[in-house]
């Protein structure tokens, strides 16, 4: 049997390339079809991204309405203040309201707190909250992930809260420790992040979760309705004192400005001397704070801020020298101070500290007109007082004011209407006399930022 003949070379080489360029099309076709089916996935990604991005703003959750509840804000009037109606009284109107009153202020606070202090910020929220404000709530990273997811869902599930869009929770934690200077780093923090979220707030309020009002919201927004905006309230004195040796010529190391994990400060061996170009001011770290200051130590263009911050960086004692010292020496602000922070505190001890309030400092408190006060034990027995007899707040309800409409006492938030409406009471006649007597006193304007020999 003959075998059939060998193939020429002439058609091996021809069916070889017809195979080669069959295998490079069919390469070239695979290739183009994963690089569109990539070019046209990018695509959809990208789509998504901007629509996610687009339809809800980085410093808000997407799951919020886009506009407050039109009920508490149906129109940009001014406000009404209601009293009780006085037959003798020819301004008020047939409703007890008040045509003539100011538009009332906003106020935005910064409540902060550490490691067991999630209940009791929650408290402190409610105690402190009216529509018309804005809250930044933090826990500083001494606290569990668990207490602020807590703190956050807590906030969420609180129909009011939702409602007027005011409250927010810091995902961010810094580190606060009581001396150095990372306090200043996390309050300033707090306010810039307030001046982003709200357009529109006329005082800054730094609350400590130890700390407690004396007043109702209404009563201090009709209060503060009154007073020109500019006005900065602040304990502050150029008296140094014993401080020079304790907590401003001592140099430490503030771990909370560097490290994850919490830590001991450290303290250098060496000392320093006190600033010559600007004069130190000394207060406490409570203070009710314009918009314009606060701008100004953020935004502003005026360079002492950021030179007393990097001052202040290793100092034992920062929080309550930075804004006096920096108020008492721009002459922008130094005579919109008044000496007095509005908070009421035990007499100092020995050993330069403020000790615990508790129901034997009720009738003080009370008489004191402050609206503020600290600080207060973990033993809530004297807020429970504070509650009951000042603020009308019954347990986990917020404090009601002239924006609640409902008709049972445990839940009279539950319905709501105009948050401009106000309903000032007994604490702001006490607030009213203590200013009124303050400011009328000839030695207020002496008082301000004087340095002392």
């Amino acid at each position: 049997m003959q075998n059939p003949p060998p193939p020429s070379p002439t058609a091996t080489a021809a069916a070889t390339a017809a195979a080669a360029t069959a295998k490079d099309h069919h390469t070239r076709t695979t290739l183009f079809i994963i690089l569109a089916a990539s070019f046209f996935s990018l695509l959809f990604i990208l789509s998504l991204s901007s629509s996610s991005s687009s339809s809800s703003e980085p410093s808000q959750p997407s799951s919020r309405p886009p506009r407050p509840d039109p009920f508490l804000f149906p129109n940009a009037q001014s406000h009404r203040t209601v009293f009780p109606t006085d037959p003798s009284s020819s301004s008020a109107s047939d409703d007890g309201a008040d045509a003539d009153a100011p538009p009332p202020p906003s106020v935005a606070y910064f409540v902060s707190g550490s490691a067991g202090h999630s209940a009791r910020i929650l408290r402190l929220l409610r105690a402190v909250y009216h529509p018309r404000n804005h809250y930044l709530l933090h826990l500083d990273r001494f606290a569990p992930q668990a207490d602020r997811d807590a703190l956050a869902l807590a906030v969420q599930s609180s129909p009011i809260f939702r409602a007027a869009q005011n409250v927010d929770v810091l995902g961010r934690a810094d580190f606060a420790y009581p001396k150095g200077s990372s306090p200043i780093s996390a309050t300033l923090h707090g306010a810039s992040i307030l001046l982003r979220l709200a357009p529109r707030w006329d005082w800054f309020v730094n609350l400590n979760a130890l700390d407690y009002p004396l007043v109702t919201q209404d009563d201090l927004l009709h209060i503060l309705s009154y007073l020109p905006k500019d006005l900065n309230f602040v304990n502050h004195t150029s008296y140094i004192g014993w401080r020079e040796s304790r907590k401003l010529r001592p140099i430490i190391v503030d771990p909370g400005l560097y490290l994850l994990e919490k830590t001991e400060m450290f303290y250098a061996s060496q000392k320093r001397g006190l600033p010559n170009a600007y004069q130190l001011f000394s207060g406490s770290t409570f203070g009710i704070l314009s918009r314009n200051f606060i701008e100004h130590c953020i935004l502003g263009t005026d360079n002492l801020p950021r030179t007393l911050l990097m001052y202040l960086s290793n100092t034992p004692s920062s929080l309550s020298n930075y804004f006096p010292t920096i108020l008492c020496n721009s002459h922008q602000f130094n005579r919109t101070v008044v000496n007095t922070n509005l908070q009421y505190t035990s007499n100092k001890s020995m050993k330069g500290e403020y000790p615990e309030l508790d129901s034997n400092d009720f009738d003080n408190m009370i008489k004191s007109g402050a609206a503020f006060a600290s600080s207060f034990p973990m033993d809530e027995s004297v807020l429970d007082r504070i509650d009951r007899e000042i603020l009308g707040r019954y347990p986990d309800k917020v404090a009601p004011g002239g924006w609640c409409l409902g008709e049972s006492r445990n839940d009279t938030c539950s319905i709501w209407g105009d948050a401009d409406v106000l309903r000032p009471g007994p604490g702001a006649r006490r607030l009213e006399k203590f200013l009124v007597n303050f400011l009328s006193n000839g030695t207020v304007l002496s008082q301000q930022c004087v340095v002392l020999d």
